[in-house]
């Protein structure tokens, strides 16, 4: 038994960070469900808090890839607000149709990215200054682009990009039994069972990694620890599902979100091409020296990030209804902070996917609950700052005890 003990607290220490932001996630939400008697975790609330995080969420995962590469990109905001004025103008102004807009918008994300990707890789411009440019010029041109009025509203087809639901497939009959049961006036029971779907998909991957973990002699997660963080992960996911189930089921951008997450998590860890961006970020000589084309590497996350900025653009101004000169404004800072809080380092070379989700929506339900107990913005920016800088003292001290 003290041996057992002994190995838990060991794992805890060697993996403190990402522990620590699970706990921290939630503790944050219990604190602001009790603050806010109840209100932030009504189905209602959470599918608002699921809208209003999707596009921080969205940026965070093309974010990390450019901050593990060892740089960093200040122009997403700007750029997600130009790319929703893009598309106000080609659907409301010159009536084109939603795909090819969508379309035309997301290549145009990835030319502004590998534009200033360019710049960072073949001309070692640095990227605080190629993209701290691309801020101001892509924000100059929303204005001029919209001239400095907002434009909308948009046709339904588009507004599904972020306010839409997934359709109920099971009989109503279901859904009316169901919504007696639990004490709603309705129950998507589509939503319910992909939550139920959702939490076996992670006891099974998980499962499986321990299998292969033990198969290859390799360190392994105490069972105790493994379980408890299992429960708790799939528990959070059927809680959730079921919530949004009592209220209009599944957000279209959820299910784009969850898309996205796994393809980025399954890049970063499981292929070449995420290996080498952490050799990148680790040490860039030393990867050029092993044969990684670091150039085409840097310009193509720059790109990565330019697409993500695109369809973050495009599922803000549906969301919106309308594009508006300052949509975007600031928000890299969001951005930024949700990754830095999620365990990436500045120094590059550090970071993973689920840490960024993580961190961003830790700021989102700050945001969600100081919004609700009436706190100000001017309170809140400085709330927001402190965290992150604690975020940030934490993992730079736990690095210094471990080194």
């Amino acid at each position: 038994m003290e041996k057992n003990t002994q190995s838990i607290k060991a794992h805890l220490a060697a993996h403190m960070r990402d522990f620590g932001l699970l706990f921290a996630l939630i503790a944050i939400m219990l604190f602001f469900q009790i603050v806010t008697d109840g209100t932030l975790l009504k189905p209602v609330n959470i599918t608002n808090l699921f809208l209003q995080n999707s596009y921080i969420i969205i940026m965070a995962l093309g974010m990390l890839i450019v901050i593990v590469a060892g740089h960093i990109d200040l122009s997403v905001g700007s750029v997600m607000g130009f790319i929703g004025a893009l598309a106000a103008v080609l659907i409301v102004n010159q009536d084109m149709p939603v795909p090819l807009t969508i379309a035309i918008c997301l290549v145009a994300g990835g030319i502004i990215g590998g534009s200033q990707g360019y710049f960072v890789a073949y001309w070692r411009i640095p990227p605080f200054i190629v993209t701290l440019a691309g801020m101001l010029v892509f924000r100059g041109l929303s204005l001029w682009l919209l001239e400095g009025q907002s434009v909308g509203p948009f046709p339904k087809e588009f507004q599904i990009l972020s306010t839409g639901f997934v359709p109920e497939l099971f009989p109503e009959s279901w859904g009316a039994a169901l919504a007696e049961l639990v004490g709603s006036r309705k129950f998507n029971v589509l939503s319910f069972v992909l939550g139920l779907v959702a939490a076996g998909a992670v006891l099974a991957v998980g499962l499986k990694k321990r299998k292969q973990d033990m198969a290859y002699g390799t360190d392994m997660e105490p069972a105790g620890l493994f379980w408890a963080r299992t429960a708790i992960v799939c528990a959070s996911i059927i809680f959730l599902m079921f919530k949004l189930s009592t209220f209009r089921g599944l957000p279209n951008v959820v299910v784009t979100m969850g898309i996205l997450i796994l393809i980025y998590a399954f890049v970063t860890e499981r292929t070449t091409i995420g290996r080498r961006v952490y050799a990148l970020g680790g040490n860039e000589k030393a990867a050029m020296l092993s044969g990684i084309k670091t150039d085409r590497l840097t310009f193509l996350a720059f790109v990565n990030m330019g697409v993500l900025a695109a369809l973050a653009g495009l599922i803000f101004a549906a969301r919106l209804n309308t594009a508006t000169p300052k949509a975007g404004f600031a928000l890299e800072l969001d951005v930024i902070a949700a990754v830095f809080i999620g365990g990436a380092s500045m120094s590059g070379g550090t970071g993973k996917i689920i840490g960024a989700v993580v961190g961003a929506f830790i700021m989102g339900v700050m945001n969600n609950g100081m919004s609700i107990m009436g706190i100000g913005i001017d309170y809140q920016q400085v709330i927001k700052g402190l965290v992150l800088l604690a975020a940030v003292f934490f993992d730079v001290y736990n690095k210094s005890k471990q080194g």
